[in-house]
């Protein structure tokens, strides 16, 4: 896939686009609103619109919710987008849906035909592929750290993907996760002498590249960006998440920044994490890089999906086209992993939700920005994904308190000091 082609593309794409998205449409193919179909009888009957068209038609559209105690504390509105109800459980069944579907559009991918989809990841994309290439009808191989969730690769598996667990590295190793999987897709039917069904070209492999892929962002920007000027009716301060392969905070901000008059977005990194400094300080580090101070080769930090010591194309985005110009976002707020501990624990305590790692970072670094910009403001975040796919770490208490957290809830929000 050229990049280069791909990024002039993707900016025709947007400016034909922005009249709608203006408005909050979603630019996707869209069923009509009444489905006519023949039953059994040979009449034509009417499927109600209530009814959506397989798992696909299950993505995207979720609710949005006041997390009350975080309202409460700091005389601000902090919303959660509940992303953990998308079909495959998180934000990624987004991306999973409109990279498949671009890939079928261009030609890379046909269903039905023994290709397979791969792809590196530290496991909720993974499973959002998974779903979405057997609901579609292709294979799906994904490549994951060892030190991941056990979960996600038994829910990877559940879902029907061959799994590959390899030992985490830094992204220039020949063995980091991405470049095992586009290897993996490279090879994949290669001279193997099958077709498709109308014999005119092999099976085909395919890596979907969500960390460079421009099509990530562009799903956030027609979907995820549109639904939260929708439901908020445009009236919101303050957007807050985390930067994994930087598209939903990248699309979301692109979009919003536009069309709310105002409006200030800011990254929540997880500690060891250089994305941050880069864009509070314009320079890549974390005090982690430090020679010899790191307890993994990726980010030192128990988070997981989020953070990172490189730019990818998605998040550099938020710098100019170029990725070298003024950065859209108005600040980074960087949450220690016991913040994240406490905050998951203080969510089940005083809400009653049940959050994975991410969605705490979000909804600490949420926290700071309401109280730096005082009661009566809107702050919006993103309630990723839930703790189920946590419980053999994230959530297991023995594990933290073995690391040396805390794993009683707060007392009070006043736990969390004010980070500056």
């Amino acid at each position: 896939m050229d990049s280069c082609g791909n990024w002039k593309r993707l900016s025709l794409f947007i400016a034909v686009a922005v009249a709608a998205a203006t408005v909050g449409c979603r630019l996707l193919v869209l069923q009509p609103a009444a489905r006519r179909d023949r039953g059994k009888s040979g009449k034509r009957q009417t499927q109600p619109t209530e009814i959506k068209e397989g798992v696909a038609g299950l993505i995207g559209n979720t609710p949005m919710m006041r997390i009350n105690s975080l309202s409460e504390a700091t005389g601000c509105t902090v919303l959660g987008k509940c992303e953990f109800l998308n079909p495959g459980g998180s934000s990624k069944d987004r991306i999973a849906l409109h990279l498949v579907e671009r890939a079928e559009l261009a030609g890379e991918l046909e269903p039905h035909t023994g290709s397979c989809i791969f792809e590196g990841t530290s496991g909720s994309t993974g499973i959002s592929l998974a779903m979405v290439a057997r609901a579609k009808g292709y294979a799906c191989h994904i490549v994951m750290p060892s030190d991941q969730a056990a979960e996600k690769s038994e829910l990877l598996e559940r879902h029907g993907a061959r799994v590959e667990r390899v030992p985490p590295c830094s992204i220039v190793d020949a063995n980091h996760f991405v470049n095992v999987a586009r290897r993996r897709a490279e090879a994949f039917g290669r001279d193997d002498g099958q077709t498709t069904h109308g014999g005119s070209s092999r099976r085909r492999g395919f890596f979907v590249d969500q960390f460079e892929n421009p099509a990530n962002l562009e799903a956030h920007f027609f979907t995820t960006g549109p639904e939260i000027l929708r439901q908020t009716g445009g009236g919101v301060d303050a957007f807050v998440h985390g930067a994994g392969t930087g598209g939903t905070l990248a699309g979301v901000t692109l979009f919003l920044k536009p069309r709310v008059p105002g409006i200030r977005c800011f990254l929540a990194d997880p500690q060891g994490s250089g994305l941050a400094n880069k864009v509070n300080h314009g320079v890549m580090f974390a005090s982690t890089e430090r020679e010899g101070s790191r307890r993994r080769h990726q980010v030192d930090s128990l988070v997981e999906g989020i953070g990172l010591n490189r730019l990818t194309r998605n998040f550099a985005r938020l710098f100019g086209r170029a990725g070298a110009g003024h950065c859209l976002l108005d600040g980074a707020v960087t949450v220690a992993d016991a913040d994240a501990v406490s905050m998951a624990r203080w969510l089940m305590q005083a809400d009653g939700l049940f959050v994975g790692s991410s969605a705490a970072v979000n909804c600490v670094a949420a926290l700071e920005i309401a109280r730096r910009l005082g009661p009566g403001h809107t702050v919006v975040t993103v309630l990723a994904d839930s703790g189920q796919r946590h419980l053999t770490k994230f959530w297991n208490d023995r594990a933290m308190a073995a690391l040396g957290f805390s794993v009683a809830a707060p007392d009070s929000l006043d736990h969390f000091a004010r980070i500056t």
